[in-house]
């Protein structure tokens, strides 16, 4: 059977959008939110944001863990059984929305910040760490204010199949919007700080329950008919992979209580 004026589609595998399935409602859970960022250093401007996002997060009802990458490998230099990989693996899954935040280095995002997403491949096994999970993107500028890096953090969003939010922040001359505590000082910049992680939840609360829905794609719907009826003609019982599992994450290895991963620049030094 075809469709009229559409013989090329494969009807069964074709699926006519349904408001109904996009109905409010669903996990009564907090939204969980990852925060990355994309600096070692000690006095790092894109660590201070990161955790005054988090604060936002927080009183906005959120969930949050911030991943420290201190300890993280370059790519491919262990294996992905190494401690923190499996960190970052396990949260990026527990997430339903993430914030990225960099510096620019050399016109772009930083090496620190790219190992990251290095790590999070865009398949493992059946799951995908992070289709469908909502992305906020920032940066902050060592001089006058650039939008290089969030316009790369876009792509990389779109590359991770990710639903990357309207909004973005940038900031400028980074070393004038915090103070000697590590706050981010009242202004424009700090306002459009509250926007983004605003809007975040608000569109993590829209997605998080029907990202599946969102993300199913008709060409992979497609092959997934071919296949099943490739196996069904030889004669093939399939089993049903075993799941992944994720080592679980103790206190020790340094997850902090999910409502709080730093709480100020002391905590941020011992990082």
């Amino acid at each position: 059977m075809t469709v009229p004026l559409l013989p090329q589609l494969a009807p069964d595998a074709f699926d006519k959008p349904d408001a109904g399935k996009l109905a409010i409602g669903g996990s009564p859970h907090p939204p969980r939110i990852l925060i990355l960022y994309g600096s070692l250093r000690p006095s790092s401007f894109s660590r201070k944001l990161a955790l005054e996002a988090e604060r936002l997060l927080q009183q906005l009802g959120a969930e949050t863990r911030v991943f420290h990458p201190h300890d993280l490998p370059i790519l491919d230099s262990v294996g992905a059984d190494h401690a923190e990989v499996q960190r970052l693996r396990a949260w990026s899954q527990w997430s339903e929305g993430q914030v990225w935040v960099s510096p620019e280095r050399h016109g772009t995002l930083s090496a620190v910040f790219k190992n990251q997403i290095d790590w999070l491949p865009l398949s493992e096994g059946s799951v995908r760490p992070t289709q469908g999970r909502t992305l906020a993107v920032m940066q902050v500028c060592g001089g006058s204010q650039s939008f290089n890096v969030v316009n790369a953090l876009r792509v990389l969003g779109r590359w991770m199949r990710m639903v990357t939010i309207p909004n973005q922040s940038s900031v400028p001359k980074a070393w004038q919007e915090f103070d000697d505590e590590g706050r981010m000082k009242p202004s424009p910049y700090y306002d459009r700080v509250v926007d983004v992680m605003e809007e975040l939840v608000k569109f993590t609360l829209l997605v998080r329950d029907r990202s599946d829905y969102l993300t199913s794609r008709y060409s992979e719907r497609k092959g997934d008919l071919a296949s099943r009826a490739a196996t069904d003609a030889s004669g093939v019982v399939e089993r049903a992979p075993p799941v992944a599992t994720l080592p679980a994450i103790s206190r020790q290895d340094g997850a902090a209580a999910p409502a709080k991963s730093c709480c100020g620049p002391a905590c941020c030094a011992a990082t």
